[in-house]
């Protein structure tokens, strides 16, 4: 009877409601898991809404002075939020970026290259992952020397050998690496293939040589299918990669009066600098170069707004944030 009565006890104080409510308490707050309780979640979106911030900080104010007037640029209490909506910088850059045209430029430009290195690294990924083939270690030790080496060291030979074939001033010495996989952006795109093609089980390839499938209906017929996440990872990489490029374009196509948006900042700049020295520089020097910024990352960002969630996904199956 002795040993029942502290027992009995505890299961009273087990009942008791403050005890019940601690209890609760203490799950809300620091949860049954590390990662569910209250004080995880609060720092977790303490972190996400930094983040964004460092991003969406620059874009906030690039919107923020390009619609402003000469009354707010010379306002010192205007800081973010303007008195008045002006539209005048937006109109002033579309004319100077002659934007239909560069736009079209860019579109154009971009989308053969990536759909170029989509196809032709898809074809190296798949080699690599699944093939055997003479010095194929040596080869992909050759494909990481290309991802390690940055396109500044290699790009005097390539001027050469373009300026020898005649092909400066042309978009050629862009568009035909491309078709071969070559350079950082091809052996990224290689890799990210190679990746994705390593996953998947070999069953699929033996039940399709057993039909008698030879290796390129093998890949075009089962595996590239397949690889719907990683292609359209690669694409809109490349796509977005060579929209923004302006090494590339400023070394080939100097001189060209038709350029792609990627080059109209530095056009408008140098433009702005010489009126600067003429005349002095202007309160709108800043806005109408806000503005130019803008309306080349808008496509992008429109463009992701409409595929972030498949984009999201890919880069999970393809295995880049492993």
């Amino acid at each position: 009877m002795a040993r029942l009565l502290p027992a009995l006890k505890e299961r009273r104080l087990d009942r008791l409601p403050w005890k019940a409510a601690l209890t609760k308490t203490k799950y809300v707050v620091l949860g049954k898991e590390a990662d569910k309780g209250l004080i995880f979640r609060l720092f977790l979106y303490l972190v996400l809404i930094d983040t964004a911030y460092i991003y969406l900080n620059p874009i906030l104010f690039m919107i923020s002075t390009m619609v402003k007037n000469a009354a707010d640029l010379l306002d010192p209490a205007v800081n973010w939020v303007p008195r008045t909506i002006y539209t005048g910088m937006l109109q002033d850059a579309w004319t100077k970026l002659k934007y239909p045209s560069a736009f079209t430029i860019s579109a154009l430009l971009a989308l053969v290259v990536s759909v170029s290195q989509t196809i032709s690294c898809a074809v190296a990924g798949y080699a690599f992952a699944r093939l055997e083939f003479p010095f194929k270690r040596f080869w992909f030790f050759c494909l990481i020397l290309c991802f390690i080496v940055p396109t500044q060291v290699v790009i005097l030979p390539n001027l050469i050998a373009a300026s020898q074939l005649g092909l400066m001033k042309t978009y050629i010495p862009i568009v035909v690496p491309a078709l071969f996989g070559h350079g950082l952006k091809g052996a990224l795109f290689v890799i990210i293939y190679r990746q994705f093609f390593s996953t998947q089980p070999k069953e699929l390839e033996e039940a399709a040589k057993i039909d008698g499938a030879s290796v390129f209906r093998v890949f075009f017929r089962v595996m590239l299918p397949l690889a719907k996440s990683a292609i359209l990872v690669v694409f809109l990489f490349s796509f977005v990669w060579t929209w923004n490029d302006y090494y590339l374009p400023s070394m080939y196509l100097t001189g060209v009066k038709e350029v792609p948006l990627s080059m109209g900042i530095a056009q408008i700049s140098a433009v702005l600098q010489q009126q600067a020295a003429e005349f002095g520089p202007s309160i709108f020097d800043e806005p109408l170069k806000m503005a130019a910024s803008f309306l080349i990352i808008m496509p992008p960002l429109v463009l992701y707004m409409f595929t972030q969630r498949w984009f999201v996904e890919g880069v999970e199956r393809t295995g880049l944030v492993e």
